[in-house]
């Protein structure tokens, strides 16, 4: 029997190209990521059902070619100490199909790794390898792109490999792969970058199992900034020395590689500056991340005040009022030595700890009696509840108060306006006002309201939630303030459209992510100002530099740009939502979403490949279709779950730290750039048919591959497939077959 051994793209596990070969094999391409090479089946089974959002081959071409590999799982834990990372990687995938499969396994390098060590075992038993410079791995990946057509793998291009060979896999089986590497990180201005090509599970044609990063970071010096522009991760500080950062996910299919910022300073306060700028005339878009120390001697914290004022009516009965006791001797149990307090229930009627006084944090013991006698009856008095604890706010000192509630104004002042203007006579600047909305039964628009207008933030705790938790994950976050009413001067740099807006307090061993635009640009000294118990404090940062103009070497911030349009979207949302509609912000929301490929309730259209947004007159009258199809904002729904949803869906949009990602797979980003599907063609959204003429590049041609080396920066727009336009410096190129 003669045995035709095809590559075939069928698995990039753990951030590796599985290539398979079979016997008795066909080739068979599909557009775009996964090529299958299927066997002459004697028996042969019918096809597989092709899974939900999986790109497979359409069973008309793949006849009887059997299912195939998929990820089980994916996990990565790193250490880092010194600048040097230690990964592993534990993944398994499975042979779903009849056929014995073999193949070389080609992990591509991050870029610029200095591995020192490299090491990959297949259940249990370790495989002889070897690592690929770059010139290597280049040609192995452009030459499955030219036998095979497809350009996604063109991302890897510049890259190093590791190349293996993989030992039969049984049908109906699975194999576990361990992977480690050690590499040197490189600092550049006191920032330190790690990446894990965990982008390369998108070749996986079905989405993955589960998927985990874990870093245990650990620096002699103090750590600052720690941030993650790809990924939403979550941060445990232990100390100033060491921290963990974790991401994870199921169901999913990465299209990114997995990016980690770090940076380290003995300051009481550290900032790190990150810059973008597109072209010599563009404006650039900056990230400032400010980072206070963890661990704080006690004169640097800020003595304040905590006024809880906590919903007793009778809809709270259960585990609800449980819950929120326990939440509220949380927060009495973390009140620093010089802080004071009080605590507010209300239902039809108002019951304090201490009428009318903060109490002295050596009181806690008896207030925490007083909620355990806590019980749920009565109507809802939000109005009068409020008002008697901005009575008793101190204007000397800073002061949080934390609001919870599981219902609609019920008694007294129930109008939403009028209970939002008595709150903000009566309230202080000093005073920041954290509202939490228990269920689904709750004015959105008034705790939404309350918490912008006084600096603070809203939270919900939905059906099923615990309110504990809740409660007690915000105020673990924001016990001890460091700095309040903060100001920022950029020195001689002109910034504009920065986010978030006003700046909130800072908090020891939080971090403040400030993203926005600039012109011009140059060095200069970024001074921070704010108060420190009643006293003036400020922080200069020397010899930060905001980019003046486009180098290769700036490429790893373009993420920065979408990020900040992101932002703004939510803000603008945000004003929309509590303040109404207005042709200006509708226009603005449209022309940012659809330039960074941001989905939003005024863009749903982007993933119709229909709509024609590409067009100056498309997206004019797109926007104004919103605005005549859209109910009058007075008329939208204040509480229920999609009220909720909605305030939900606008926070995360102003709070995020990663660039957005689209997993509908109708839009796709690349580098600062968002490519929409029309007409079989990922097209950037820069492009403008009636003014734009294109230059043609045919797939796959001498041409194609020539260019590509004059710019290797392009590789990331031609990665998306097979045919493409993108828009660089005004000049429109069109891949074409």
């Amino acid at each position: 029997m003669n045995t035709l051994r095809l590559l075939a793209l069928t698995l990039l596990a753990l951030g590796a190209l599985l290539v398979v070969s079979l016997a008795h094999t066909q080739s068979v391409s599909a557009d775009g990521l996964v090529i299958i090479d299927c066997p002459t089946v004697t028996h042969p089974p019918p096809p597989p059902p092709c899974p939900p959002n999986a790109r497979c081959i359409p069973p008309e071409i793949r006849g009887n070619c059997p299912a195939y590999l998929r990820v089980k799982n994916h996990n990565v834990t790193v250490t880092i100490e010194n600048q040097i990372a230690r990964t592993k990687i534990d993944q398994v995938f499975v042979n779903d199909s009849d056929d014995q499969l073999e193949g070389t396994y080609i992990f591509p390098l991050p870029d610029d790794a200095a591995i020192s060590d490299f090491a990959m075992y297949v259940d249990g038993v370790r495989l002889e390898g070897k690592v690929l410079d770059r010139e290597q791995a280049r040609e192995i990946y452009e030459g499955i792109v030219r036998r095979q057509r497809d350009p996604a793998l063109l991302e890897y291009i510049g890259r190093g490999a590791f190349q293996a060979r993989i030992f039969p896999i049984a049908p109906h089986t699975e194999k576990r792969v361990d992977i480690s590497y050690a590499q040197i990180l490189k600092a550049d201005n006191g920032l330190v970058k790690y990446v894990y090509p965990l982008s390369t599970e998108k070749f996986s044609p079905q989405p993955l199992g589960s998927v985990s990063v874990n870093i245990d970071l650990k620096s002699p010096a103090a750590l600052k900034a720690i941030y993650s522009p790809t990924h939403n991760v979550s941060v445990s500080r232990e100390n100033d020395f060491r921290a963990r950062i974790g991401y994870e996910d199921a169901n999913v299919k990465p299209d990114r590689d997995f990016v980690l910022y770090y940076s380290v300073s003995e300051d009481t306060i550290g900032a790190t500056l990150l810059t973008y700028k597109p072209d010599a005339v563009s404006d650039g878009f900056f990230l400032l991340l400010v980072n206070p120390k963890v661990q704080v001697e006690q004169q640097q914290v800020v003595a304040k005040d905590v006024i809880l004022v906590l919903d007793t009516s009778g809809s709270m009965q259960g585990e609800k009022i449980i819950q929120a006791r326990n939440a509220a001797k949380f927060v009495l149990n973390q009140l620093q030595p010089n802080d004071r307090f009080s605590v507010i229930t209300f239902a039809t009627g108002i019951i304090s700890y201490a009428p009318g006084k903060l109490s002295p944090a050596s009181e806690r013991g008896d207030a925490i009696r007083f909620v355990d006698n806590i019980a749920a009856s009565g109507s809802t008095n939000i109005n009068r509840s409020l008002l008697e604890a901005m009575a008793i706010a101190d204007k000397t000192r800073p002061t949080i108060v934390i609001f919870l509630t599981d219902g609609l104004p019920t008694v007294d002042e129930t109008n939403t306006e009028r209970i939002i203007e008595n709150v903000k006579r009566e309230t202080s600047s000093n005073v920041r006002l954290f509202t939490f909305g228990v269920g689904d039964d709750v004015n959105t628009l008034l705790l939404d309201s309350l918490a912008e207008r006084h600096r603070g933030a809203s939270a919900y705790v939905r059906p099923g939630e615990n309110i504990e938790e809740t409660v007690s994950g915000f105020y673990a976050k924001v016990s001890t303030p460091v700095l309040s009413d903060l100001q920022i001067d950029f020195g001689g740099i002109a910034t504009y459209d920065t986010y978030p807006f006003p700046l909130p307090d800072l908090f020891a061993g939080t971090q403040l992510v400030i993203a926005g635009r600039y012109k011009n640009g140059g060095a200069t000294t970024i001074t921070l100002r704010g108060n420190l118990n009643n006293r003036a404090q400020s922080y200069a940062f020397q010899d930060l530099n905001f980019k003046t103009a486009l180098t290769s070497a700036q490429q790893g911030d373009e993420f920065i740009a979408p990020l900040w349009a992101t932002r703004k979207i939510g803000y603008l949302l945000a004003q929309i939502r509590l303040r109404g509609e207005n042709k200006e912000a509708v226009d603005e929301i449209v022309a940012l979403a659809i330039r960074y490929g941001i989905v939003t309730p005024y863009t749903s259209f982007l993933i119709q490949e229909d709509a024609d947004v590409l067009s100056q007159e498309g997206r004019t009258s797109a926007g104004s279709s919103v605005q005549q199809n859209a109910p009058p904002p007075s008329a939208a729904p204040t509480s229920g779950a999609d009220a909720v949803q909605k305030s939900q869906a606008n926070k995360a949009l102003q709070d995020a730290n990663a660039a957005p990602s689209a997993s509908d797979g109708k839009v796709k980003h690349a580098g600062d750039k968002a490519f929409i599907l029309r007409n079989g063609v990922w097209t950037d959204t820069t492009f403008v048919p009636e003014k734009m003429t294109t230059t043609k590049i045919v797939f796959g041609s001498t041409q194609y591959f020539d260019l590509l080396r004059q710019h290797p920066e392009w590789y990331k727009y031609v990665a998306l497939g097979e045919k493409v336009i993108f828009v660089v410096s005004g000049v429109a190129y069109e891949v074409t077959l």
